[in-house]
């Protein structure tokens, strides 16, 4: 992937798919903890903290969802990846509520699960040069956390994708963003996203921004384009 190797719990109750998995990313210099079920993939979890999770759905004790949502209370600062054989569209926006990077449908070749993995590991590192908390105007951000405070000073959990949405137009403050262009740093291969998609995200994103009793924020509209993330004077 990069030359940062992980720590990788593969929570996988298909021997064939964990091992070949686990063997495959251990070849690329990685270390990976096999769990078979929800009860050794807690196990392993506590104590191996590792930096990424691949989560099977279908646990022969648990669900993967519920699982995920477990660890996800716990630290928010693992990646974490879905891989079902479930193709429903609930789902996978259920997954990536949770906060998942990424949700992969089997069967996936090894190279698209490696290509998903570097491009989430380059937005992690672009991730760590940002602040830990951002401050607009009533509003804070971080960005690490996945979280934000509205403007009546409430934490909220967000979404990883749309976190990352608003992480790429706070990157690029004041520059318009083409809604393809955000379906792809944001979702990269997964073609399941449309461009209403991108549209609910920002939409939620605005009323957030509506809580901050100074307007510091907005994001505009760009028609024919996409948005942008604007600071009001």
């Amino acid at each position: 992937m990069n030359d940062a190797k992980s720590m990788i719990l593969i929570v996988e109750d298909e021997d064939n798919l964990g091992i070949t998995l686990s063997e495959y990313l251990n070849g690329l210099g990685h270390h990976c903890l096999r769990a078979e079920n929800g009860k050794t993939a807690r196990e392993l979890f506590e104590k191996h903290s590792p930096d990424i999770i691949l989560m099977d759905i279908g646990l022969p004790d648990a669900s993967g969802l519920d699982l995920a949502r477990e660890f996800r209370q716990k630290r928010k600062d693992f990646v974490l990846l879905f891989l079902s054989a479930q193709n429903d569209p609930n789902t996978r926006v259920e997954g990536l509520e949770i906060g998942a990077e990424d949700y992969i449908t089997k069967p996936f070749a090894l190279k698209e699960l490696v290509l998903r993995l570097k491009r989430i590991q380059s937005s992690q590192a672009l991730k760590q040069t940002l602040p830990e908390e951002v401050q607009l105007g009533g509003l804070k951000v971080w960005f690490r956390r996945f979280e934000v405070s509205d403007g009546d000073g409430h934490i909220i959990s967000l979404p990883q994708k749309e976190c990352a949405i608003l992480e790429l137009l706070y990157t690029r403050m004041g520059e318009a963003i083409d809604r393809n262009e955000i379906i792809d740093q944001i979702w990269g291969l997964d073609k399941f996203p449309s461009n209403r998609t991108v549209d609910n995200y920002i939409v939620r994103l605005r009323k957030w921004m509506e809580t901050d009793p100074q307007k510091s924020v907005d994001i505009q509209s760009v028609r024919g384009i996409g948005y942008k993330l604007i600071k009001n004077n």
